[in-house]
């Protein structure tokens, strides 16, 4: 992955702004990966979330925790339906780890400290990924990379 993937996460607009909903996407492949995202995020705050506002007012009076409520449900519909319906899995970056690379192989220092979990419910991988929304969304945080390949995984590389 180039610095534009390393860099790339998932971030809001500011709360309670008229883009409180909206992703902010920067240049180039990860913009793919953002849209899709976004489409789920507003499925979700338009027609699941329990409201009294109008469908603009939704979308507007977001704030920080129900953004980071609305990107957890968008990415756990994303991984359940590419697991099929019945499966989702997703990466996170664990502590660093020493391992020697197998010859003709380099270490890239991210992709080995990677770790799966793997979930048969929806609910407990939504839930797994609210407790975990940071490891998507920080700065620093690989989160698009570690989307794409939770997606990967709960695909299967078989299919």
């Amino acid at each position: 992955f180039n610095c534009e993937w390393a860099a790339a996460h998932f971030r809001f607009h500011l709360p309670h702004s008229d883009l409180a909903y909206a992703l902010q996407a920067g240049k180039g492949g990860t913009r793919a990966i953002l849209a899709a995202v976004q489409a789920h995020i507003i499925t979700h705050l338009l027609f699941t979330r329990d409201t009294e506002c109008t469908h603009l007012e939704r979308l507007r009076r977001l704030g920080r925790c129900e953004q980071g409520q609305a990107l957890a449900t968008a990415l756990a519909e994303t991984l359940w339906a590419a697991g099929g319906g019945d499966r989702a899995a997703v990466c996170l970056v664990t502590a660093p780890v020493t391992m020697v690379p197998r010859q003709g192989c380099r270490a890239s220092s991210f992709t080995e400290r990677i770790r799966l979990f793997e979930f048969s419910e929806k609910a407990a991988a939504q839930g797994f990924i609210s407790d975990h929304i940071n490891c998507f969304k920080g700065e620093g945080s690989h989160g698009l990379i570690l989307f794409l390949y939770s997606l990967l995984f709960s695909r299967t590389l078989e299919r």
